[in-house]
């Protein structure tokens, strides 16, 4: 595969009609995502929206990418929330500060979600945690730096989770609801 220099991938992002991320000047595709899937993430996103409000720190959806430099490469993912409370991140295109970042998994990203994005993801200095949630069950596992990015699971209708990044705690019963 040809190198893509970053400017021209970001220019073509703004007018494609379909998300890619870049890892080290290769250009992937993303795969769309379900029903449930999008009703998980936007409950998240809700919640954190409703908690945050007023606050210095803002969410986005799946439509803003995270840059990150790593092996000497610049990479842009799209994760399924970005949470970022550092007022100079303010690129319109991507964050590079984000304290959270939210994936809800789905059978084609589940491996890199758990494994490529995760050691990829540790290497920012702003992050504090970042979540992977199963979108048919009530299961999240929560990786923190202040824990050495070891994997905590909450799981259950009745468990609540916490997001010690921005203070929050969240029954799984509210993650799940209506998706």
């Amino acid at each position: 595969m040809d190198h893509v220099p970053v400017e021209e991938y970001l220019a073509a992002e703004e007018q494609s009609d379909i998300r890619h991320e870049y890892l080290g000047g290769v250009i992937h595709a993303m795969s769309g995502a379900t029903r449930r899937h999008n009703g998980v993430a936007l409950n998240l996103a809700l919640a954190l929206r409703q908690h945050l409000q007023g606050g210095h720190c803002r969410v986005y959806m799946s439509d803003v990418r995270v840059n990150l430099a790593w092996q000497e490469d610049q990479y842009f993912y799209y994760p399924d929330l970005v949470v970022t409370c550092e007022p100079g991140d303010n690129h319109p295109q991507f964050v590079r500060h984000p304290v959270l970042l939210i994936e809800v998994l789905s059978d084609s990203t589940r491996r890199v979600d758990q494994r490529e994005k995760l050691f990829a993801y540790r290497t920012i200095e702003s992050l504090q945690e970042y979540v992977l949630v199963e979108p048919e069950r009530p299961d999240i596992t929560i990786f923190r730096r202040a824990a050495d990015w070891a994997g905590v699971k909450c799981a259950g209708e009745e468990a609540v989770v916490s997001l010690t990044s921005v203070g929050l705690e969240l029954p799984l019963a509210r993650v799940y609801e209506g998706a």
